[in-house]
C-alpha cells in the first residue's frame, strides 16, 4: 500500500474527550473515524490489523472443533421472549418495529438465535460435543461510551457456543477453550492479560470467566492475591471468612432503642455515639450495619409486575456489590425510590431489618416482608451485636444480633415470607481482604475486559425446547457453554498496552503492515528507483508493506510512522544510498537497529528483510 493513496490521515492532536492512550493514537494515527457517541469507521489500517486478528482467532477456535457460521444481526421479539430476555434486559438493547409494525431487536448476543439453530440440527448425542461461533456486529446502547474502541455501541465480537450432552463433557470443552484464550492473546501479541473468576450476570449459568488486559486506566477493579494464582472482577470476588462464634446469642447484648437525632450517615452514627454500647470500647464504622437500598426494576412485559424494596445490609465499613445481588436475586435493580421505601415501612437514613410496634425493642418486628426482600452479608452473622437503624427518624437500635433477632424467627414464618429474607455474600472485597483460597492479603487492580467465556448449562435449552436423544433414546436438554471476544475492543487492547509517547508500537501479528518504507528525499533519482524496486520485490514475497511514496520531509514522515506503530521499518535516503546501506529500525525504540549492506544486491537485501519479518512473527508463536 502506497501512503499517497492510504484512506486515513494522521492528525496532530487527540480528540478533546480521548482519555484513554489507545483512543487517542487509533484517531491519531487514521485507523477509526468517530460518527457520534460510541460509533466508530473502522478506516483501512484498522480494518487490516483487524483482519489479522481475526484469522488468529478462526485458527484457535478451528482447533477447538468449531464450526463458523453466520446468524442475523437482527431478530425478532418472540425468540428473546422464549427465554424471558426481552423483558429482563434493559435499555441497553436496541428495540425496533419494522414496517409491518413487527417488533425486533439488534443482537446484543446470540444465545437465543444460536439455540433456534441447536434445536432442530443437534438433534443426537452422535452430534455432541458441537461448537458453533461467528464474528459479528453487535449492538449496545452503553450509556456512557468511552474510551474509543474500548466501549462502544456498535462493535465487532467473536461469539462461540458448544453444546454438550452432559456436564462432564462441558468442563472439558471449557478448559480446553481457556487455554485456546490464553494462546490467542498471547499470539496477537498481548502479554499483560489476567483470566479471572467473574459474575455470569445476564447469561446464567454456574461460573465464568474474563480475560483482563492489565492496564491502569481499565474501569473494572479487579482482585488479585500475589501468593497464589486467585484472581476476580470485584463483582465476583470473595474472601476467607472467620468461623462464626457458637455462644449463646440470646443471653447478652439485649436490644435498646437509642436516640440518634438527625443522624443520617454512618459517619454522624459513629461521631454521635462514640462508644459501643456491647463492649464500652470505641465504636467504629464495623460495629454498625447499613441499608443500601434499591428496587426491583419490573418486567415491561408484565404489566401486573410491580417493584418490591430490597434491603441489602452489611457492616458499615463496607460497601455492597451490586452485581451479587443480581445474581442472587435473579432481577435487575436500580436505586430505590422514596414511595418504594416508605411503602414498606422503612425509613430512609434509618432502616433496619426490624420495625418498632411497641416502646420495647425486644418485641420489633421484621420488616413487611410481603414487600420487602431483606439480604444480609454474610459478615454479619459473626457473632458480634450491631447498632443498626430502627426504621424510626432519629432512633436506631444497638446490641443487634442476626442469628438471635432475625434467622432464628424464621423457621416461625410462612414460606413465602422466609423465602424473602437471605443471607449471602454481597459485600465488596477491598484491599488487605484474606484471600479465599490461601488466607494472604488481597489486593486491587485494574483491567479492560477483552474476552470473557461462560458455563451456561441448560438455562438456555431448557426454555427454548433443545433437546437430544441419548443413545437409549430418551430426550435430555442439550449443555451449553459460551465463549467471547471483543474484537475491536482486542485492537484497542493492543494500543492501550503497546505505546510510547510518539504513538503506538504494535506487535507484528496484529498490525496492519508488517514493515514501514521510508523513502527521503523522492527527487533524487537513485532513492526513487531504488524504493520503488524494494517495494514491488517485498510485495513478490509476501511480505506487508506500507510504502511512504509522498515528498515529505524526514521528520513528517517518520512522526506518522511513529503514530502508525508498525513495528519494523527501512529508510531510504540519498546519504545511505550513496554509502551503500540501508537503514533498518524497530518501531520498539528499546531495540537497536542496523545497516543493511546494498553489496549483497536487492534479491539479498529483500531476503534479508524477509528473514527479520519472519522472526518477529515467530516471536509469538508457541
Amino acid at each position: 500500500m502506497r501512503m499517497s493513496q492510504l484512506v486515513g490521515r494522521t492528525l496532530r492532536e487527540a480528540p478533546r474527550d480521548a482519555e484513554l492512550p489507545s483512543h487517542k493514537y487509533l484517531v491519531r494515527a487514521g485507523y477509526v473515524k468517530q460518527y457520534s457517541s460510541g460509533i466508530y469507521g473502522l478506516l483501512p489500517l484498522a480494518w487490516r490489523s483487524l483482519q489479522k486478528i481475526e484469522a488468529i482467532c478462526r485458527n484457535e477456535m478451528n482447533a477447538l472443533g468449531g464450526q463458523e457460521l453466520r446468524m442475523p444481526t437482527m431478530t425478532t421479539r418472540e425468540l428473546w421472549q422464549e427465554t424471558g430476555r426481552y423483558g429482563a434486559i434493559g435499555k441497553e438493547m436496541f428495540r425496533f418495529k419494522d414496517r409491518h409494525d413487527k417488533d425486533h431487536v439488534l443482537c446484543m448476543t446470540h444465545e437465543e438465535p444460536v439455540v433456534a439453530i441447536a434445536r432442530t440440527e443437534l438433534t443426537s448425542y452422535k452430534q455432541l460435543p458441537a461448537m458453533l461461533y461467528q464474528f459479528q456486529t453487535k449492538f449496545r446502547d452503553e450509556p456512557r461510551p468511552r474510551g474509543g474502541l474500548v466501549r462502544t455501541r456498535e462493535f465487532i465480537m467473536k461469539d462461540g457456543y458448544s453444546f454438550h450432552p452432559d456436564e462432564e463433557s462441558l468442563l472439558e470443552y471449557y478448559q480446553r477453550a481457556h487455554k485456546a484464550y490464553e494462546r490467542f492473546y498471547h499470539r496477537i501479541g498481548l502479554t499483560k492479560v489476567a483470566s479471572v473468576r467473574s459474575d455470569n450476570g445476564m447469561f446464567g449459568g454456574k461460573f465464568s470467566h474474563e480475560f483482563m488486559l492489565l492496564a491502569p486506566t481499565g474501569e473494572d477493579t479487579l482482585i488479585v492475591c500475589s501468593s497464589c494464582d486467585y484472581k476476580a472482577n470485584v463483582e465476583a470476588a470473595t474472601l476467607q471468612r472467620p468461623k462464626p462464634k457458637t455462644d449463646d446469642h440470646s443471653a447478652s447484648s439485649p436490644l435498646r432503642v437509642v436516640a440518634t437525632p438527625g443522624i443520617k450517615t454512618i459517619a454522624d452514627l459513629v461521631a454521635y455515639l462514640k462508644t459501643d454500647a456491647t463492649t464500652g470500647l470505641p465504636l467504629n464504622a464495623s460495629g454498625t450495619c447499613k441499608a443500601v437500598l434499591f428496587e426491583t426494576v419490573p418486567n415491561p412485559q408484565n404489566k401486573n409486575e410491580k417493584s418490591t424494596l430490597v434491603c441489602a445490609f452489611v457492616r458499615g465499613d463496607r460497601d455492597v456489590t451490586e452485581q451479587k445481588l443480581v445474581s442472587l436475586l435473579g432481577k435487575n435493580l436500580m436505586a430505590a425510590r422514596p414511595e418504594t421505601i416508605a411503602a414498606a415501612g422503612a425509613v430512609a437514613g434509618s432502616t433496619g431489618p426490624l420495625v418498632m410496634t411497641t416502646p420495647e425493642a425486644s418485641r420489633a418486628q421484621l420488616l413487611d416482608l410481603e414487600r420487602v426482600i431483606i439480604v444480609f452479608d454474610l459478615s454479619l452473622d459473626n457473632g458480634h451485636a450491631f447498632v443498626v437503624g430502627a426504621n424510626r427518624d432519629g432512633e436506631h437500635l444497638t446490641g443487634f444480633q442476626l442469628r438471635r433477632d432475625v434467622l432464628d424467627r424464621l423457621p416461625s414464618l410462612p414460606e413465602p415470607q422466609r423465602a424473602h429474607v437471605l443471607c449471602a455474600d454481597i459485600m465488596q472485597v477491598v484491599d488487605g481482604d484474606p484471600c479465599p483460597h490461601c488466607g494472604a492479603p488481597l489486593t486491587e487492580a485494574r483491567g479492560i475486559e477483552i474476552g470473557n467465556i461462560f458455563h451456561l448449562g441448560t438455562k438456555y435449552s431448557s426454555a427454548m425446547g433443545a433437546t437430544f436423544l441419548d443413545h437409549d433414546g430418551k430426550k435430555h436438554d442439550l449443555v451449553m457453554g459460551c465463549y467471547g471476544i471483543g474484537i475491536t475492543r482486542a485492537l484497542a487492547a493492543l494500543a492501550e498496552e503497546h505505546h510510547d509517547e510518539h504513538g503506538m508500537v504494535l506487535p507484528i501479528p496484529s498490525a496492519p503492515f508488517d514493515l514501514h518504507l521510508n523513502a527521503l528525499n523522492l527527487g533524487d533519482p537513485s532513492v526513487r528507483s531504488l524504493a520503488e524496486d524494494l517495494y514491488l520485490r517485498l510485495k513478490a514475497q509476501g511480505v506487508d508493506v506500507l510504502f511512504d511514496d509522498r515528498d515529505e520531509k524526514a521528520g513528517s514522515q517518520f512522526a506518522d510512522a511513529d503514530l502508525i506503530g508498525i513495528p519494523l521499518r527501512l529508510v531510504v535516503a540519498p546519504r545511505g544510498v550513496q554509502a551503500g546501506q540501508l537503514e533498518f529500525k524497530y518501531r520498539d525504540r528499546s531495540r537497536a537497529g542496523t545497516t543493511i549492506p546494498l553489496s549483497s544486491g536487492l534479491d539479498g537485501v529483500v531476503a534479508t528483510l524477509k528473514g527479520l519479518v519472519y522472526d518477529e512473527h515467530k516471536r509469538y508463536t508457541l
